[in-house]
């Protein structure tokens, strides 16, 4: 029986003898999950045709239909990636991939009936992870109440290339995005789909960490995800420039240029002869190409920059629950300059007027320390309070945290608070099992209450707009006070996390785009000097 991928319209599935078997009907066929306790878990769920032979970078198209019952007990394979090194912090290798991998999963309560809904966008820089992960069992958010939904989204270049020759095939002369444009899809999927699982499709939220909230300021801004979501949840989120389709736009060429440029570098002529390739060799040849996945500026799917787009009022105005961890960058080095002799000096040849600005924020007591917080305040900081002011402007409950939590095997490896260390704790994943094999593990009694707490926030939060839990404090909405909860040793609620550095990664960032350049790396002592 086949437990994974798409299927044609005329294939059979025979009934499964299945003691714990589930079973619901869809539009598409019937389904046959497991019965895990007093949770139903359906997985390997198609949401789009395959994307591949003429599909490939094209966007996704109608889920298949079959006849008899489809087994729904095994995940579909990850979608394409590269290797990530065996030594990697966030190594935690896929047993399957394909092509043929745009599907979801759904864990629920066996008596769910209009429940809150949460859809799980993954991170891994666009590029690598997916909703198999052990470390995305929906489980503890399922036994709180609410129907649970993970998905996968094509990567790399399957996922994210534009080019000229995809823009003549695109009836909106278009190209670019199938990544998004298949979370999208799987939103619309949710929509005609979840209330036959349990779920109330008038309560979607909408949840991701790292490259899976920077999918979410792309949908909080896209007109073809309009309405599809009610509630956002943003972990470390980042707002950087990305390349506009046809033109250079703040120091990136056009995005149709890089998608030539990188498929001639490839060894590929056209797009045809690129469709003839497996599906393998183009992520790994656009990798050695230095292909970077990101969102296009298409004017159709993400109308113009994000930030323009949150400036211009032009977003969903959703309750949104963001925030970002005060550790971020001890896990990303490799992003961070050179350190200088006299770094004073440095930050006063690159910042001028704004240089004493500067310093008093990331002082030279401690130079270290000063250009870790810079990158995370430049890239994450900023981008997370943007989000919650500018819904707050427009009258929507927003909720800001900071994780500031370390725990021993973190501390012993100077990763306190790294870049995505609070998901094990969001999602009740403590065990080491559910974590990938280099990850420094949570195990004291602590991080369970902690955890505990998270997820009572969080579910809450997705149930009726406000973070509750009997474990920690009132969290108030942001507001004109900048109310935030700390999640350190103790739970605490604060105001005004870092009190000037909203305002002077705006300035730069105004100055910056002003002049044309880009906001994202160039930042601290990477920065080129100011005009």
């Amino acid at each position: 029986m086949a437990v994974s991928g798409c299927v044609r319209s005329d294939d059979v599935y025979p009934v499964a003898v299945l003691t714990n078997g589930a079973t619901v009907n869809l539009r598409q066929g019937q389904l046959v999950g497991v019965r895990e306790g007093d949770l139903e878990v359906f997985r390997g769920i198609p949401y789009s045709a395959a994307p591949t032979g003429e599909g490939r970078w094209k966007a996704p198209s109608p889920p298949p239909n079959w006849s008899g019952v489809r087994d729904a007990t095994a995940f579909g394979p990850s979608c394409i990636q590269p290797a990530v090194p065996d030594r990697s912090l966030y190594y935690d290798p896929p047993l399957q991939t394909s092509e043929d991998c745009l599907t979801l999963n759904i864990w629920k309560q066996t008596r769910s009936d209009n429940a809150p809904v949460i859809v799980w966008i993954h991170g891994g820089s666009l590029r690598i992870g997916g909703s198999a992960q052990s470390m995305y069992d929906g489980s503890e958010f399922a036994r709180r109440g609410v129907v649970f939904v993970s998905l996968n989204y094509r990567l790399g270049a399957l996922g994210w290339l534009a080019h000229p020759e995809m823009n003549a095939e695109s009836p909106d002369g278009i190209s670019g995005n199938y990544g998004l444009l298949d979370q999208i899809a799987a939103l619309e999927w949710v929509s005609d789909n979840i209330s036959v699982f349990g779920g109330d499709p008038a309560n979607v939220t909408v949840m991701g960490e790292s490259a899976g909230a920077l999918s979410l300021t792309y949908l909080l801004t896209s007109p073809k995800a309009e309405g599809l979501f009610q509630k956002a949840i943003i972990e470390s989120p980042n707002s950087r420039n990305f390349p506009e389709l046809g033109r250079a736009a703040y120091g990136a060429r056009p995005a149709e240029e890089i998608g030539a440029s990188t498929l001639s570098a490839m060894g590929f002529s056209s797009l045809e002869s690129a469709r003839e390739a497996t599906a393998q060799e183009i992520t790994d040849k656009a990798g050695l190409a230095g292909f970077i996945p990101q969102g296009t500026i298409d004017g159709e799917v993400l109308p113009s920059q994000i930030i323009d787009s949150f400036d211009g009022g032009a977003f969903a105005n959703v309750p949104v629950l963001a925030g970002f961890n005060s550790g971020e960058v001890r896990s990303q080095r490799l992003f961070l300059p050179r350190k200088p002799d006299d770094y004073e000096a440095a930050i006063v040849a690159r910042y001028g007027a704004l240089s004493n600005d500067v310093l008093a924020l990331y002082p030279r007591a401690d130079v270290d320390a000063s250009m870790l917080a810079t990158l995370r305040d430049g890239i994450y900081g900023w981008a997370t309070e943007r989000i919650v002011r500018r819904e707050t402007e427009a009258d929507q409950p927003a909720f800001m945290y900071v994780f500031d939590y370390c725990y021993p095997s973190a501390e012993k490896a100077d990763l306190c608070a790294f870049h995505a260390s609070e998901l094990p704790f969001v999602f009740g994943a403590l065990d080491p099992d559910k974590l990938s094999p280099n990850w420094p593990v949570p195990d004291g009694e602590h991080d369970h209450v902690v955890s505990r707490a998270l997820l009572d926030y969080w579910t809450s939060f997705a149930a009726t707009g406000q973070p509750e839990s009997i474990s920690g404090p009132v969290w108030p909405v942001y507001g004109g006070d900048q109310a935030y909860l700390n999640i350190g040793q103790e739970l605490e609620v604060g105001n005004n996390p870092m009190p000037g550095m909203f305002e002077l990664h705006e300035e730069l960032v105004r100055q910056r785009k002003a002049a044309g350049a880009p906001w994202f790396l160039n930042i601290g002592l990477g920065a080129p000097p100011l005009e």
